[in-house]
């Protein structure tokens, strides 16, 4: 594995902030050139009743760390309750989403293996940077690229069973 980054510490205070969707914040602490490809990892502020979009990756795992408040999460069938210290797994090919169920903020360490997928939030962050909201063939086209794609049936059933506001 190559590195590039010389850096040896980051501060809590290091990373570009994106906003990639209302109530959800991607803080970019390490990236895939950082680590030859291995791994991305980034950290995640969750707005108090916030969903992620429910997603499928077909080339990445997500490792999820809690690090503040507490995130629900749904893998494939199984739902769960995670709190500080704990971890997450979302293997690749399975669908799944995390939320923030609670009225307190929450915050988690996502690590993403291989490296790549962080690239898609900037993406995200450029098109909701971008005059009025983003384009659905544009967006799904950048889902694709990405090897990823939404399981929006989830939606309803998780916003009425745990009070969150929509993710879209």
């Amino acid at each position: 594995m190559e590195v590039t980054s010389k850096r040896l510490t980051i501060s809590p205070t290091d990373g570009d902030h994106v906003r990639v969707s209302p109530g959800l914040e991607v803080v970019f602490k390490i990236e895939g050139h950082e680590t030859g490809g291995a791994f991305s990892l980034v950290e995640v502020p969750v707005g108090p009743r916030t969903l992620v979009p429910p997603h499928v990756h077909q080339r990445e795992d997500e490792f999820s760390y809690v690090l503040e408040g507490e995130i629900g999460a749904r893998i494939g069938e199984q739902e769960v309750t995670a709190g500080p210290g704990a971890y997450v797994l979302k293997p690749r090919g399975i669908p799944h989403t995390y939320w923030n169920p609670t009225d307190r903020p929450a915050r988690i360490i996502e690590i993403v293996s291989p490296a790549g997928f962080e690239m898609f939030f900037r993406e995200v962050g450029s098109m909701l940077a971008a005059a009025g909201p983003p384009d659905p063939a544009a967006f799904t086209a950048m889902t694709d690229r990405y090897g990823a794609s939404q399981q929006m049936d989830w939606i309803p059933d998780l916003m009425q069973r745990y009070g969150l506001n929509s993710p879209l």
